[in-house]
């Protein structure tokens, strides 16, 4: 079983682009969060799947865990408070990119306490985002990655910056740097590893449409290699619509590129290559250090472009709504005959 660990929310997403002499669109409702939508994509795939998360028992909490049930995604690691469902105003870009604003004071999940220790089929725990940031349940968060990676579980982390939810960026990066040595995999985009090494801001959006340029790259490079020195087997790198990147512990680097789509909106796709990457590792019988470090440059190949195959699904549609195995299976067939696909 692989344990998703953090926040829950509710997205409020325009209904349509804004226009400057119109009335203001109206917000839908979507479900979301990163780790969320992370453990939805996980249970859509087929992965057995577990949420570990403090949940509002108000009417969006409760449409938050029936999407995770929905999904197949067990719910029986939730805590439940009476505190109101986290909120994120979505700032949607003619590229579809989204960027995001937050309403988190007083909210259910982040009075997240530590639980006791997972059950022993867990082989993998998958954190990241605002769940490692808003404390008190940051800290809660934090103690999980350390013991359970302190007893043999795979551990994956996504950072997914939010630089208005982060009052003191060089503290955050000091704390980022003291996880790495119980993080297994550790996957980012482009912005959020310039933004971690000190070298640039993030634009605040979800993959954007296009990677870092140049000149940004070899500093994301750079900050990669010297990540990879401190304890992660693996990082992998999203670049957008251009693809992602693999880094590993021995030296080996494998590229992707990303796959022909009209982008909709990019909500959840960074989450749900985060879902993939764990899903194909677990077919690979890779979800353990070991055997991440054993993968040969064939192996990343196969995994991200499966990543990179179920992005660009998320990227079709509206919102965040990972693709089930079987949309994977019929693009898979698709790009194989050579033809278009749904693409970042």
């Amino acid at each position: 079983m692989i344990v998703v660990a953090g926040e829950a929310l509710i997205d409020l997403v325009p209904s349509q682009q804004p226009s400057p002499d119109g009335p203001l669109p109206a917000l839908l409702p979507r479900r979301g969060g990163g780790p969320y939508n992370t453990a939805l994509a996980l249970g859509r795939l087929g992965s057995p799947t577990a949420f570990c998360s403090r949940v509002s028992t108000d009417t969006f909490g409760a449409s938050l865990l029936r999407g995770l049930r929905d999904g197949g995604v067990d719910t029986s690691l939730v805590q439940r408070g009476p505190e109101p469902t986290t909120l994120a105003v979505a700032d949607i870009s003619p590229d579809g990119s989204a960027g995001y604003g937050f309403y988190v004071e007083g909210t259910a999940d982040r009075l997240f306490t530590l639980p006791p220790a997972l059950p022993g089929a867990v082989r993998a725990l998958s954190l990241g985002t605002c769940s490692l940031v808003l404390e008190p349940g940051a800290g809660a968060y934090e103690a999980l990655l350390r013991r359970e990676a302190r007893r043999g579980v795979f551990t994956a982390l996504d950072p997914n910056i939010r630089p208005g939810l982060i009052p003191d960026p060089d503290a955050y990066r000091a704390r980022f740097r003291s996880w790495l040595s119980d993080v297994a995999l550790l996957k980012l985009s482009d912005e959020d590893a310039l933004w971690l090494a000190g070298a640039g801001p993030v634009a605040g959006a979800d993959a954007g449409a296009a990677g870092a340029p140049g000149a940004d790259r070899a500093a994301v490079l750079a900050a990669a290699r010297e990540w990879l020195a401190v304890g992660p087997a693996a990082i992998v790198l999203t670049h957008g619509g251009d693809g992602l990147t693999v880094l590993t512990r021995g030296g080996g680097e494998v590229a992707v590129p990303g796959e022909r789509i009209t982008v909709v909106d990019t909500i959840g796709a960074g989450d749900t290559v985060n879902a993939a990457l764990l899903h194909r590792l677990d077919v690979h019988g890779a979800l353990s250090y070991a055997a991440v470090e054993a993968l040969g440059d064939g192996d990343w190949d196969d995994i991200l472009r499966f990543a990179a195959r179920a992005a660009a699904v998320t990227c079709s549609r509206a919102g965040a709504e990972p693709p089930f195995a079987a949309e994977l299976t019929e693009l898979t067939e698709l790009t194989e005959r050579g033809a278009d696909g749904p693409v970042a």
